[in-house]
């Protein structure tokens, strides 16, 4: 038996668009002013409606994204892109982004990315903050 929803909670719809793993997470980002709804900063317990647009900041990358249906229930990925619609804009912007940070990414060489002192480096460093 599905029904038609009327409106549903915004940080369940982010949940169930899946673009934060659980519903904590949506309402952190929302009450942390990541998310908009019709250019205004929202509760996570605001009601959205289809034709809601939504803009959204994630790691450093920015959707803005139209409400075309509504779901309580988080489903498969396909199925959850079929919740909204993102601006073409939107995606030029986003994938510039991404490739400028593919590009930054390169310049820094592997070795100074992730790198953790061994023990006698960090025995220096001890030695180093006591003087």
């Amino acid at each position: 038996m599905t029904t038609q929803l009327d409106c549903i909670r915004l940080d369940k719809w982010l949940w169930a668009a899946r673009f934060y793993k659980t519903r904590s997470l949506a309402a952190a980002a929302i009450t942390g002013g990541k998310v908009h709804v019709n250019n205004q900063r929202s509760k996570a317990g605001k009601e959205i409606r289809v034709g809601a647009i939504i803009t959204l900041s994630k790691d450093n990358l920015r959707w803005e994204i139209t409400v075309t249906a509504l779901s309580s229930q988080r489903r498969a990925a396909k199925d959850a892109a079929l919740l909204y619609s993102e601006s073409p804009e939107s995606i030029t912007k986003r994938q510039a982004q991404r490739a400028i940070e593919r590009e930054q990414r390169e310049l820094v060489p592997f070795s100074l990315r992730c790198y953790k002192p061994n023990k006698k480096e960090r025995r220096l460093i001890h030695q180093f903050k006591q003087k």
